[in-house]
């Protein structure tokens, strides 16, 4: 199993990351930045909205998998991603919207997502 997230702080903006299973809402794996920041929370409350898409897309009859869920704050963006591998377990990531940069962030958590093995 391999969990590492440390890659994640390279993002500039970078508040903080988790992994997360979405059948339990359980936090996996978590890297920090100096804000403070309640990963633990933000993962389970986080499963809902995962949850409720993968709801939605059956409901639509949508024959297809989430590649990305975007949330964009005043102050933040958090980024959703399930493993192409596993979709039960996804990496969340939550960044300063003011500096950093969505179209490197998405790359990178992209590349972090194809090392994990859960």
């Amino acid at each position: 199993m391999s969990t590492n997230l440390s890659e994640l702080k390279e993002l500039s903006g970078f508040i903080g990351a988790c992994l997360v299973d979405s059948d339990t809402g359980l936090m996996l794996a978590s890297q920090t930045s100096n804000t403070p920041f309640d990963l633990e929370a933000a993962g389970a409350y986080n499963t809902e909205v995962v949850r409720a898409k993968s709801a939605a897309m059956k409901a639509l009859g949508l024959d297809d998998g989430i590649e990305d869920i975007l949330i964009t704050l005043g102050k933040q963006m958090h980024l959703i991603r399930p493993l192409a591998h596993n979709p039960a377990v996804f990496v969340y990531v939550a960044l300063d919207r003011g500096s950093s940069n969505l179209g490197m962030a998405r790359l990178k958590v992209k590349s972090v997502e194809g090392t994990l093995k859960v």
